[in-house]
């Protein structure tokens, strides 16, 4: 956890003469959100339909998105002020919770419940078993993310330990696991959809499992703000989780091909039939969150998960990182 959180703090340093510079200039419209997700995936469904749904527009508000590649690169441009709101998974809020920062992040609605990646093999195993990996080597992402532990989680689950039985990399940038897989490193790795599939088009890698189903249930991306920001724009915050409220519901209710019709705009060059493919992929394992409100006993489960990993050993008080009341207050409103 440490190198982790030096990372991210270490990283908030060059922002501060940004913000230095950005301070004497006019404030920002206040219906305009900067929003950063950790990456670009159709596993986050309810936040493009908000988007190109028009329902943030309903809202009266204009959402720009950045892609940050990386819980540790959102993380790092939500604490310097560079975006109001970070996607991405709780444990980023939990490191900064537990370093005892002040204004620490509050998440305040979730968007899925289960792991989204799925594991690639460099050749087709349709009898594919958890216990295959044995001997192998897997590219799971940056240690002390979500993905990288629930995928440790998995395997375990499988009565595999990393070291012992097989060997996890934990070496690749997040958003350069697939072009290092697709260069030769590794001979299993997770990939987001619709990057799986189309790894698995260009016959690149292939589909063999996926780590949520074989997981579990565990609160895996979240939406999540400074409390200063929270504080100074409830109106606009308000605004932000109806809209998900909305499109959430859009999600779970329509089919896989109305959802990808709806979405398209923000996967400019994937396909129907590939975004279709991916959606119901995600609907299959109930992925996508029914409710913006965290379960208490699911968040203590991703802690399990973090602490089982050695990534930690002080927990985070669910009552305060996690702000349930402004979801559960506009869902008697809907």
């Amino acid at each position: 956890m440490k190198k982790s959180i030096c990372i991210i703090l270490c990283l908030a340093l060059i922002f501060v003469t940004c913000i230095g510079i950005m301070s004497g200039c006019e404030k920002d419209d206040p219906n305009t959100i900067k929003l950063i997700e950790v990456t670009h995936s159709v596993f986050y469904a309810p936040l493009y339909v908000a988007l190109d749904g028009g329902y943030f527009e309903e809202q009266g508000l204009t959402v720009e998105l950045t892609n940050g590649g990386g819980a540790d690169k959102c993380m790092t441009s939500v604490i310097a002020g560079q975006s109001d709101i970070g996607l991405m998974g709780p444990e980023a809020a939990i490191y900064i919770y537990n370093e005892g920062r002040s204004d620490y992040p509050v998440i305040f609605s979730q968007l899925t419940k289960k792991d989204g990646s799925f594991l690639m093999a460099r050749t087709q195993m349709s009898d594919f078993d958890w216990s295959d990996i044995a001997g192998k080597e897997v590219i799971g992402g940056r240690k002390g993310g979500v993905p990288a532990m629930a995928l440790e989680y998995a395997i375990k689950k499988a009565g595999l330990i990393d070291g012992k039985d097989y060997t996890m990399n934990y070496d690749v940038q997040y958003d350069l696991i697939g072009p290092a897989f697709e260069g030769g490193t590794g001979d299993f790795c997770t990939m987001f959809e619709p990057a799986a599939s189309n790894m698995q088009k260009a016959g690149s890698a292939y589909i063999v499992a996926s780590v949520g189903e074989q997981a579990g249930d565990m609160p895996f991306t979240a939406f999540m703000a400074t409390q200063s920001y929270i504080k100074e724009n409830r109106e606009q915050v308000d605004k932000f989780v109806t809209a998900i409220i909305k499109a959430m519901d859009f999600v779970n209710n329509s089919t896989a091909e109305d959802i990808a019709k709806v979405l398209a705009p923000s996967f400019d060059g994937t396909d129907l039939a590939t975004l279709t493919n991916s959606i119901q992929a995600y609907k299959d394992i109930g992925a996508y969150s029914t409710t913006p409100v965290m379960e208490k006993a699911d968040f203590e489960l991703l802690q399990d998960v973090i602490v089982d990993a050695g990534v930690m050993t002080k927990r985070a008080d669910f009552d305060k990182l996690i702000d349930n009341t402004i979801a559960e207050a506009l869902l008697k409103t809907q």
